[in-house]
């Protein structure tokens, strides 16, 4: 029994003699069982209905056990039918071998208790598919949240980035390496890069000498928002300049630099 859980060995002896239900008792009773004797198939019925019996010794048959029929009937035909169609576990017939019969008992119990742990570890694998089941359903719908909030930071990322592009105020952004990372339509055109983009480009590259001075005290200065007021860009411009720090609320590093061109009179 090596491997099995331990469960009551619930033996039911039913005779209508009780001088063989005695006997039994007194042949068993080496063996530990819990023993439970009916005279009757009306009394192991009852019992039957309150008691987890595994094996049954009668004349008569019961379902969902493993039974041993003891009987002094050997119509050979019909204890053929029934060990073929499977309602019987042993036939043995009166008078028994004492031997015999307590190794038989103690067989059906080893393939009660085997049946009982698969039925139980099937219990289980069941339990487990349901609740794999249900994870699988919560992770689907998790999923499919997840690509719809997706879906939804993508759509409002392209309003934003429509938005930036059609300001009338020239925006860049500038990383801690002086590296231009973000800029608009207007900032591109106000540094003669209409026909191209100015991401990537470095800013000494770009920016005109006042705007880099203004870059230079912005990364060296302790304010994060500054008004440096009217730059001029060439003979025809000028631009209102606003230097703004990353990093207030996220955490983002380095400037943003927005330009308000202003037309010179």
């Amino acid at each position: 029994m090596t491997g099995l859980p331990t469960i009551p060995r619930i033996l039911l002896l039913v005779d209508d003699e009780i001088n063989i239900i005695n006997a039994l008792k007194r042949t068993l009773r080496r063996d530990n069982y819990t023993i439970l004797t009916a005279n009757s198939g009306e009394e192991g019925l009852a019992l039957l209905a309150s008691h987890k019996v595994g094996v049954i010794i009668s004349e008569a048959l019961y379902p969902m056990t493993f039974r041993i029929v003891l009987s002094g009937y050997t119509e050979l035909e019909s204890v053929t039918s029934a060990i073929n169609e499977g309602a019987i576990y042993k036939f043995l017939t009166k008078p028994w071998d004492d031997d015999l019969l307590c190794d038989n008992i103690r067989e059906a119990f080893h393939y009660y208790e085997i049946n009982e742990e698969n039925l139980r570890l099937t219990r289980e694998l069941q339990t487990a598919n349901e609740k794999l089941s249900i994870q699988n359903l919560n992770l689907e719908k998790k999923v499919v949240d997840k690509n719809r909030e997706f879906r939804h930071s993508i759509n409002l990322l392209d309003i934003s980035r429509e938005i930036l592009e059609h300001l009338p105020l020239g925006i860049i952004g500038i990383d801690e390496q002086n590296m231009i990372v973000v800029s608009n339509r207007l900032a591109e055109t106000l540094f003669c890069q209409a026909q191209g983009c100015l991401l990537g480009l470095m800013t000494k590259d770009v920016l005109t000498q006042p705007l880099l001075k203004l870059l230079e005290d912005a990364h060296s200065g302790q304010y994060t928002q500054l008004d440096m007021g009217c730059i001029p860009l060439d003979e025809t411009i000028s631009l209102q300049v606003l230097i703004s720090k990353m990093g207030d609320n996220s955490p983002s590093k380095g400037i943003v630099m927005i330009l308000s061109p202003l037309n010179k009179n």
